[in-house]
């Protein structure tokens, strides 16, 4: 069904009952079998078919969630996919949470979403049409698909929708401070405040939500928007938390080949300044190129720690060809952020632990 329950399987027709004497050996066959088969040891990586990108990870509702970019042409861009886990290996698809249907001013180029439970709601931040200005390099007079757009907002009563637009236009339409208005990432911190950082065309903003998400708070400045773009900033901007330290991370390079790689800075505060500390995930010809656009998970009541990425396998069967993977992220003991290495097992089975 389209925006709603998990994707169902057809089941297979019952078998005729056997011969009641060959009953104990059939079962007995059926058992061994299992028992070779088991659940896998590893996600594997990719971790689900399909071309998709910019993943979005979060434990909703006791479950793993990644909701990422459906990786195709613009115009085919219309509908966001989510998958969710019990145990990071294996993933069940729920297709269409959302799609330009329910979102009355988006055309297409769904992009990056950015997911938030809230009283009981969960918040799905996200960009439509690449919004394009005049003066500006993309700019086509003639293509009033990009002249509106941004960053919007929609919204369901549980993680895998259907979710509806929540504000019936843009959260936000307009460049600030030269940024593009797309990949949006909202970070809670421990006072409850929730921020947005987004930001293409290699500048980063970062505002704060009003607490109902209909707009935005100001600064003790009087401003609305702060831009935080790091050195080497492309777009892609991811922020966490850990040990009273804030890592942000960001991704650099061409998105639409294999230079593409995340690089990361640390701040005592939440709105940086981040200098580049150096970078974490980049391209093994001996793997996959292309690797970014992440965001990062840390097990709850733990302190382990994985990133969610996409990559480019090889070979690449064209610019769109990016697949979603999960690796481990490690720290060393001054609390650097260790190079990640990039596998095609992926990690292994890690159920959360019921509350």
């Amino acid at each position: 069904m389209r925006g709603q329950g998990r994707t169902a399987y057809p089941v297979a027709e019952a078998m005729p009952k056997p011969p009641s004497l060959l009953a104990p050996l059939l079962a007995a066959l059926v058992l061994a079998a299992s028992g070779c088969v088991g659940a896998p040891a590893h996600s594997g990586n990719p971790v689900f078919e399909g071309w998709y990108a910019d993943p979005e990870v979060a434990v909703l509702a006791g479950e793993y969630w990644i909701f990422p970019t459906f990786s195709a042409r613009y115009d085919e861009q219309t509908f966001f996919d989510a998958f969710s886990s019990r145990d990071l290996v294996t993933w069940t698809k729920h297709p269409r949470v959302l799609d330009t249907s329910r979102v009355s001013w988006a055309r297409r180029a769904l992009w990056a979403p950015s997911i938030l439970e809230k009283d009981g709601r969960f918040f799905l931040f996200f960009a439509a049409n690449d919004l394009q200005r005049p003066g500006g390099p993309l700019w086509d007079a003639q293509d009033a698909r990009s002249h509106s757009g941004g960053i919007g907002v929609a919204v369901a009563d549980a993680p895998g929708g259907p979710y509806r637009d929540y504000l019936g236009k843009p959260l936000l339409g307009e460049f600030e401070n030269d940024a593009q208005p797309i990949d949006p990432f909202v970070f809670r911190d421990e006072d409850g405040e929730c921020l947005l950082f987004y930001g293409g065309w290699g500048h980063c903003n970062v505002a704060r939500l009003a607490p109902d998400f209909t707009g935005f708070l100001p600064w003790p400045d009087g401003s609305t928007f702060r831009e935080i773009t790091p050195q080497g900033y492309v777009e892609g901007p991811v922020l966490f938390r850990r040990g009273g330290r804030y890592y942000f991370l960001w991704s650099e390079g061409g998105w639409g080949d294999g230079t593409y790689h995340v690089a990361y800075g640390t701040s005592d505060s939440p709105t940086g300044p981040f200098a580049r500390a150096g970078t974490i995930l980049e391209k093994d010809e001996a793997v996959a190129t292309g690797a970014g656009h992440n965001s990062v998970l840390c097990v709850p009541g733990s302190d382990e720690w994985y990133i969610v990425y996409h990559r480019r396998p090889i070979p690449n069967l064209g610019r769109d060809h990016r697949v979603t993977c999960i690796d481990r992220l490690e720290f060393d003991a001054q609390g650097a952020i260790l190079p990640v290495r990039m596998t095609f097992e992926g990690v292994q089975a890690r159920p959360l632990r019921a509350k």
